[in-house]
């Protein structure tokens, strides 16, 4: 007999409700005080920074004022989500025993590709594109997060089921180089199906393919006084500035840089968000007028590269390319690697890429 787990929607709420949510269903998992639990949730319009991140680097905070966006910070790691009403959230609570000895890196996986499995029953091909994407044709349709608690996991996903990616992501400091630019990354459902879901079956989809993934049932409940009593408590430190800003850093830490790598059919362009600090290349983004096959190299290279330290720059792209068959002439990868090293070289004087292993 399949075992029984939990299945709760807990509706649209204001961001700091929704984290404090988040703490008060995970402490209970981790007590063992309830089972484990797929949970729904919607946002009001909302900037969440990862559990590790600075606000004031990640996010315009003039621009979230003005808008009525509000600033939070996240359990989960991870960049951060802007999000607003028609975006769904789900959050699994899970226990170590249910998934095993695996590491964050081996949850996200497994969980995408369920969540994927859920998208494509809408009638698209998605799957899961490390570290912790959704995509379907090179763009991404969502995005996860994982923390562990002791032994207890929470893991979420945020799917898009109506935007303007452009939009959506004004709140974000670090955001890409244009609104074209952000439509070709990143898409919505109702942009893949031409017309936007319904909230009711995606929820359905996405609890069957859990269902079929841990092989169990889920039963729709409510929360628990205990849960309840747990809100109340960690709302009184979330719903605090102290917790927005528990970490804190300097927007000036964190560099914006361009450059163009000359190319005969036209440059190759690259925004670079770097930290000099700790000499990490935060995210790269590339653009080319020379046509690139598949279309979705560019955003997969993206992928691979975030968080690499400058270091192992040519180690990542080497890995990246070899034995990938992409057609770009007249762009080498070796155009690739001096792009980037044109816009970080003034903040890397004396970098030696030889020196460590990864």
């Amino acid at each position: 007999m399949a075992d029984t787990w939990r299945v709760i929607d807990t509706g649209l709420r204001a961001a700091a409700q929704n984290i404090a949510l988040d703490r008060a269903l995970l402490e209970a998992r981790r007590a063992e005080e309830i089972p484990s639990t797929l949970r729904f949730q919607r946002f009001t319009p909302s900037a969440l920074v990862g559990c590790n991140q600075a606000v004031e680097q990640e996010v315009d905070l003039d621009y979230c004022r003005s808008a009525g966006i509000e600033v939070q910070r996240r359990l989960t790691g991870g960049d951060v989500m802007c999000l607003d009403p028609v975006q769904l959230v789900w959050s699994l609570f899970l226990h170590r025993r249910d998934i095993g000895p695996l590491n964050m890196q081996a949850v996200s996986r497994r969980l995408c590709h369920a969540a994927a499995a859920a998208v494509s029953a809408l009638g698209v091909t998605a799957c899961f594109r490390a570290p912790n994407d959704i995509e379907v044709e090179g763009r991404r349709v969502s995005d996860s997060a994982g923390v562990f608690d002791g032994e207890a996991l929470l893991f979420q996903g945020t799917l898009l089921v109506d935007c303007d990616p452009a939009v959506l992501l004004r709140a974000s400091r670090l955001s890409m180089p244009s609104p074209g630019f952000a439509r070709d990354r990143i898409t919505s459902l109702r942009e893949l199906l031409g017309a936007r879901p319904d909230t009711g079956l995606l929820r359905r989809y996405l609890t069957e393919a859990f269902e079929s993934e841990f092989s169990v049932e889920f039963r729709e409940g409510d929360l628990t006084l205990s849960e309840n009593e747990r809100f109340r408590a960690a709302l009184r430190e979330i719903g605090h500035r102290d917790w927005v800003n528990l970490v804190a850093r300097p927007a000036t830490a964190v560099a914006v840089l361009h450059a163009r790598q000359p190319a005969p059919d036209g440059p190759l362009r690259a925004t670079v968000a770097f930290d000099p600090q700790s000499r990490i290349i935060r995210q790269v983004w590339f653009s080319s007028d020379v046509p690139v096959t598949p279309k979705r190299m560019l955003a997969d290279l993206e992928a691979a590269l975030l968080y690499t330290p400058a270091l192992r720059l040519v180690h990542r792209l080497d890995r990246f390319f070899a034995g990938r068959q992409v057609a770009m002439s007249p762009l080498k990868p070796e155009d690739f690697l001096e792009v980037v090293r044109r816009a970080i070289g003034a903040l890397t004087a004396n970098v030696d890429e030889t020196n460590e292993t990864e």
